[in-house]
């Protein structure tokens, strides 16, 4: 039998036979690796592990640890949850069922709703298809005989599915028991891997997310290789719906959604507090990084969004108005405005870098599905920032970034991943232009020292970038911050720098964001703190509660001093039982409440509760203002 080698992951080389599996390749190595591989990539193309090797090949095991192995496991859990839809109910037809962030989906046109009673039905029937571990086959027929199939089914959406693919694209369905589905895969080698499943929810859905076409339903669902893992995540969704800012958001009265303005968020005066400490952070820190702060327009000519690219690359995102029998644009992005203020001026090298700053309003269409509090809005602010500097300055600008990006998230207790962005499918520029941008982040990433991940094909249009992923109290991870490069809006712009030769150059561009949106940076630190915001950004940091009225007086003397130095501070002189009061100063997550009875009154003192620890014993009122000052302005 011809041999053939294969390079693995640690750069050592391996001979097996011809026609080897990869599964049997995988044992050969070690029986823990077989017991945990739920798929490989050969080449970096990620396929299933009954696929044979005939060739010498690149070979990389993919575990659950692994987002593509994750991937492959709850595509297949997807498919199961398929299997049991089609063996518990009569005149189901079947849609598409992909893996997505945390679990997996599957679309059904059916003749009523699902109910939550379904659901569970369904799950017993799923875990009983994993009990009879069927092995999945991966099969390739022709395109006539996949219609043949699928006609015969009477599944009329993969029909349509087959009818969409491109003519050299082969065709491939996976056979589990007695179902089959129209997949490119990868799955499983049998369904007997998914230990830990469990649906979650029903919702509709469009087919093909087409308004026009019909509604679908759609199961949710997730899956783990361990019991003990599903399980700990359903825990970390219990605390987050805890979390949920929507829900905090009105308890706490710091903002609303109107139905006069669909996904353009109404800040109260408690949000706002949030809004200007945060704003009033962000000033302060670009200050220090040396920072210039400008404003640029809403509503700006058509023409120059088709000069940008905007025009053919996110026009469908836009919102449009006619001025004096002209098309203007709202902006979606500031970019282009940022760059009309470097036009202004003529530059030398010596200018730069030249770093500008913008708390910048951007309105963009989204979907009404797709709105979700101020995660997902219409209307934002955008911490947006531009570099302008020369080809030399890349490595240095793009380190101070991150050194600014490590401050702002430092500051809330946020650690965070990298990603690095290649070049998407729609894309300005030449394949050269974008390999050397693409590099010069890589280099300036490896030269920090920083891990980061590979996000092919997810770059902005005009640039690689590199996305900060933040982490959560609770462990969730959310996109945040970003650094594009972009040489191709210099270009496009005509933008120019006189040079230590005396002629005119292009300047290398960045954009940045460290908040991203601080609508949506505040929804993550509503449900990062629980609402339990620390005390510089707590929108009322102390609550002063009298015993009786005769202290009410002491009260108000204690908040003018404290008001005098810019402490949020609130009287509760209500005749309620301080029992109460406190209750209610714990359920509005106050940091600081101070009891004060006529002993507080003869001292001059305060009787302090603080949050989450309780009573904390009794201060002089100026001592307990200093304190709270320090730690204010420390923002511990």
């Amino acid at each position: 039998m011809k041999k053939i080698q294969v390079a693995l992951k640690d750069g050592s080389i391996r001979e097996v036979e011809q026609g080897t599996t990869l599964a049997e390749f995988a044992a050969s190595i070690s029986r823990s690796l077989a017991k945990s591989a739920v798929a490989a990539k050969v080449n970096g193309h990620v396929t299933d592990l009954p696929i044979q090797l005939n060739n010498d090949a690149k070979v990389e095991f993919l575990t659950f640890e692994d987002a593509e192995g994750r991937d492959a496991f709850r595509h297949t859990s997807s498919h199961i949850l398929a299997q049991a839809v089609k063996r518990l109910f009569t005149n189901v037809k079947i849609a598409i069922g992909p893996a997505i962030a945390n679990g997996f989906y599957y679309d059904f046109d059916v003749d009523e709703a699902f109910t939550p009673e379904d659901l569970e039905k369904i799950q017993a029937e799923m875990e009983k298809i994993v009990k009879e571990d069927f092995p999945i086959e991966r099969m390739e027929v022709s395109r006539e005989e996949a219609l043949r199939i699928f006609e015969e089914l009477g599944e009329d959406y993969k029909v349509e599915l087959i009818g969409d693919l491109p003519t050299d694209v082969t065709i491939s369905m996976y056979k589990q028991g007695e179902f089959v589905d129209l997949c490119a895969g990868p799955h499983l080698a049998s369904t007997g891997k998914v230990k830990a499943i469990k649906l979650q929810s029903v919702a509709g859905a469009y087919w093909r997310g087409d308004e026009k076409r019909k509604m679908l339903q759609r199961i949710y669902g997730t899956s783990f290789e361990k019991k003990a893992d599903l399980e700990a995540y359903l825990t970390m969704l219990e605390e987050a719906a805890k979390r949920d800012h929507r829900k905090l958001g009105r308890e706490l009265d710091l903002f609303s959604i109107q139905d006069e303005g669909p996904g353009f968020p109404f800040f109260h005066p408690n949000g706002m507090v949030l809004r200007n400490e945060l704003e009033h952070f962000w000033r302060k820190l670009h200050f220090k990084y040396r920072y210039h702060e400008i404003k640029t327009p809403i509503i700006l000519n058509q023409k120059l969004w088709q000069q940008s690219g905007h025009w053919d690359h996110y026009r469908e995102n836009m919102y449009f108005t006619t001025i004096d029998n002209e098309g203007y644009a709202v902006k979606p992005m500031n970019c282009p405005g940022g760059i009309l203020v470097y036009r202004t001026q003529h530059h030398s090298y010596r200018d730069l870098p030249l770093r500008t700053a913008e708390l910048g309003l951007v309105h963009r269409h989204e979907i009404s599905g797709a709105l979700h509090g101020l995660m997902r809005v219409r209307s934002f602010t955008q911490d947006d920032a531009h570099i302008f500097m020369l080809p030399s300055q890349i490595k240095t600008e793009i380190q101070g970034v991150i050194d600014l990006f490590d401050t702002v998230y430092s500051t809330f207790g946020l650690s965070y991943h990298a990603e690095l962005s290649t070049k998407p499918e729609k894309a300005m520029g030449s394949d050269e232009v974008w390999d050397l941008t693409t590099n010069a982040l890589k280099d300036a990433l490896e030269e920090r020292g920083m891990e980061y991940r590979i996000n092919e094909g997810d770059g902005a249009f005009y640039g690689p970038k590199i996305d900060f992923h933040l982490r959560d109290s609770i462990g969730r991870t959310w996109q945040c911050g970003t650094i594009q490069l972009d040489m191709q809006m210099p270009e496009k712009f005509d933008l120019n720098y006189v040079g230590e030769d005396g002629q005119k150059h292009r300047p290398v561009m960045i954009h940045r964001v460290a908040f991203g949106s601080i609508e949506r940076f505040i929804g993550i630190l509503i449900e990062h703190y629980a609402g339990a915001f620390p005390a510089w950004l707590a929108p009322v940091q102390v609550k002063i509660l009298p015993i009786t009225d005769r202290q009410a007086a002491y009260a108000r003397e204690l908040a003018d001093a404290m008001f005098a130095q810019e402490i949020r501070v609130v009287v509760d002189d209500r005749s309620e039982k301080i029992g109460y009061k406190i209750r209610e100063a714990q359920l509005q997550k106050v940091p600081y409440t101070l009891v004060v009875g006529d002993k507080e009154v003869e001292s001059g003192s305060v009787a302090v509760r603080k949050r989450g620890q309780g009573d904390i014993g009794g201060k002089l009122a100026s001592e307990f203002i200093s304190d709270l000052l320090k730690e204010i302005k420390e923002k511990g």
